[in-house]
């Protein structure tokens, strides 16, 4: 089995972190988190995929290993997110790679293939949203009204999004058999966004979500005119983002595979192995 490196690289002045694992020269595959996690989620993934393929998972400034500063000091948008994941991919000297995307991952892979089509390979989408089809609207409401006038009487509805209940709730929900979850994954998710200061850098991202949906119809676009190979891989219990968000992905990509899976939002702890069977099989399809 493949080892994984852990390693740290400074873009634009700030500490990235990040996973390695896998050949230099095979073909690569870039795992980018979501909400509340880190590279964490694919402590298990990595190992199953470093044989065939290079792997690097980064986390996001303000995420897990990477640099925090506070948001009085960096502006953390997802364009911002963004600009340090691609210097971070510019000084690996990665030129072309297949996107895996979660969450927060999405939007910030979206700008990634938007800004450089020419680079993806292929777009691996696990619970990452693309479409308006893919909001559950019992979750999304209070995002949009707090990014639309943040304040006090909209801010603490997201602020409790931090809570460690909430957190819990994000890898329970949907899950039929909750045991199958380990607490480490909640816990370690918990203590990092409780860092003192992280709450700001959190709230921050919440206000500039609503700015990730005008890129949808530019993804749509990008997707029908470069003809890159969609596997959706999706928990269909998933109460953040629903299955018809899977679904849509058939719409603008001319070669879509589309699985739903009975389990939740963080997929990969309840259903690793499923998941990354359909993975390997893609990726052997389409980068061989």
């Amino acid at each position: 089995m493949s080892s994984v490196h852990h390693r740290t690289a400074t873009v634009d002045g700030h500490e990235i972190f990040y996973r390695e694992a896998g050949p230099a020269d095979a073909p690569a595959i870039v795992l980018l988190h979501g909400y509340p996690t880190s590279s964490f989620m694919f402590r298990e993934l990595i190992p199953l995929l470093a044989g065939d393929y290079h792997v690097i998972a980064p986390d996001h400034l303000g995420f897990g290993h990477s640099a925090a500063p506070l948001a009085g000091e960096f502006a953390y948008t997802f364009d911002a997110l963004a600009e340090l994941t691609s210097g971070l991919l510019d000084q690996l000297g990665l030129d072309r790679y297949a996107l895996y995307v979660q969450d927060y991952g999405a939007p910030i892979g979206w700008r990634l293939a938007l800004q450089h089509p020419e680079r993806i390979s292929a777009l691996v989408t696990q619970n990452g949203n693309g479409y308006e089809d893919g909001f559950v609207d019992s979750f999304w409401t209070d995002v949009w009204a707090y990014g639309a006038n943040p304040g006090p009487d909209t801010e603490p509805a997201v602020r409790a999004a931090l809570s460690l209940d909430a957190v819990r709730w994000q890898y329970l929900h949907g899950v039929p058999d909750p045991s199958l979850v380990s607490p480490d994954t909640w816990e370690h998710d918990y203590a990092l966004v409780s860092r003192e200061g992280n709450d700001e850098i959190q709230l921050a991202l919440f206000r500039d979500y609503p700015n990730n949906r005008p890129l949808y119809p530019l993804l749509h676009e990008f997707l029908r005119t470069n003809e890159v190979p969609v596997l959706a891989v999706w928990g269909q219990g998933d109460e953040i983002f629903g299955p018809a968000g899977a679904q849509a992905f058939a719409r603008d990509a001319k070669d879509a595979e589309i699985h739903l899976i009975n389990g939740g939002h963080f997929l990969l702890e309840s259903h690793l192995n499923v998941v990354a069977g359909y993975l390997r099989g893609f990726l052997g399809r389409v980068l061989g």
